[in-house]
């Protein structure tokens, strides 16, 4: 069941918020105070959690306190992917905690942590056994990413594909499972960390892999769960149906779940990461939801 709301994701990454047009982050700050005050009122149980940032950046929180918007959520969260994209090594998680922790008393999740297998399985093996050796006595929820490669065949979600490099086709190699379903070196591993290490995986509008994904985890042990439903997908067609179902295979976990990602036709520009023209309406899409699901 939905227990933890997370509002937006990495909001503090170009590929993720249009910081161009919200240069000071304003726009996010009263949108993200209207969603955390619609579900206060639909169930005031659920857990709101500020959007994973990443980078790990404290002057965001610091912003973000500064704007009242700690005021209005539980925890904030972090991002983290030493191994693959951030300019900082994997021994310094603590340090990277410590320098959030110094800006605010709110409870800190690492809501995305992973490596890839783009070079070799065992750095992602290596990957796996260091960062819950550093992170699991220190944080109460730690989200893996991700259970599955994404499939070579759909795009990553980032402003920059291919000219990124190496580092675009870094996200296609991020599963314990590779996209033909066998299992990599690290995943013969998770369940030695379930379920105190939980599991994120995004799943693509109508994705194939849910039922296959649910069994998977399963059979790990996991039991804390972080997916995302997505405001944008909501315009499509049969978009209840398909949340229906996703949500209803992920109903015996402990789910974390996080809204994000603008329709087109609500954004200051046409794109799934600009700021909503009217952010009442991705608090009506969260209230919405968090009434539907938790």
């Amino acid at each position: 069941m939905v227990e933890a709301v997370m509002l937006w994701n990495e909001p503090n990454n170009l590929s993720h918020w249009d910081f161009e047009i919200d240069r000071d982050w304003s726009c996010y700050a009263e949108m993200v105070k209207l969603a955390a005050s619609a579900i206060q009122a639909e169930n005031s149980k659920v857990t709101r959690v500020l959007g994973g940032i990443s980078p790990i950046d404290p002057a965001f929180i610091v912003r973000m306190q500064d704007k009242g918007v700690l005021d209005d959520v539980h925890a904030v969260a972090v991002h983290g992917f030493p191994l693959d994209w951030n300019h900082w090594m994997i021994h310094e998680w603590p340090e990277k905690l410590g320098d959030v922790r110094a800006v605010t008393t709110k409870p800190i999740w690492v809501s995305e942590v992973g490596a890839s297998s783009f070079g070799a399985e065992e750095v992602q093996e290596f990957g796996l056994k260091r960062t819950a050796e550093l992170l699991l006595p220190r944080v109460e929820y730690v989200y893996w990413y991700s259970l599955f490669d994404l499939p070579r065949a759909w795009p990553a979600t980032t402003r920059h594909r291919e000219s990124e490099g190496s580092s675009y086709y870094r996200h296609f190699y991020m599963g314990l499972y590779r996209e033909d379903g066998g299992a990599k070196l690290a995943a013969r591993h998770f369940a030695n960390y379930t379920p105190s290490l939980g599991i994120c995986q995004w799943f693509h509008f109508e994705d194939h892999r849910l039922e296959a994904a649910a069994q998977c985890l399963r059979e790990l042990g996991v039991r804390k769960v972080r997916t995302g439903l997505s405001w944008a997908d909501f315009e499509r067609p049969n978009a209840e149906q398909w949340f229906d179902r996703q949500m209803g295979l992920l109903d015996d976990f402990e789910v974390t779940v996080t809204f994000c990602f603008t329709p087109e036709r609500c954004g200051m520009r046409p794109h799934h990461t600009s700021p909503p023209r009217n952010p009442d309406e991705y608090a009506e899409f969260c209230a919405a939801m968090t009434r539907r699901y938790a």
